[in-house]
């Protein structure tokens, strides 16, 4: 099942309900798309509840795909992959 979420800007403070594995994560990825995909800079994330599991999802495509945060359900870790 999926759940609705919420929406905020690259840069801004992602939303409080967002697990703390998971923001992390979204920082170390901005950090690491400001050096690598400059455009990301002007994008939106997207919080969606996928069966109770947080996933962020950035709204531009870099070289590598669209970048996307999720937590491992077995360690609890934030993780940055990029989807095609």
């Amino acid at each position: 099942m999926i759940g609705l979420g919420t929406r905020w800007r690259f840069g801004t403070p992602p939303p409080a309900r967002l697990p703390e594995a998971a923001a992390a994560a979204v920082a170390s990825a901005e950090e690491e798309l400001r050096g690598t995909a400059p455009e990301a800079e002007s994008a939106s994330w997207t919080l969606t509840w996928l069966e109770g599991r947080p996933v962020a999802e950035l709204d531009v495509e870099t070289d590598r795909g669209f970048p996307t945060v999720t937590v491992d359900p077995v360690s609890g870790e934030g993780r940055l992959s990029f989807e095609a």
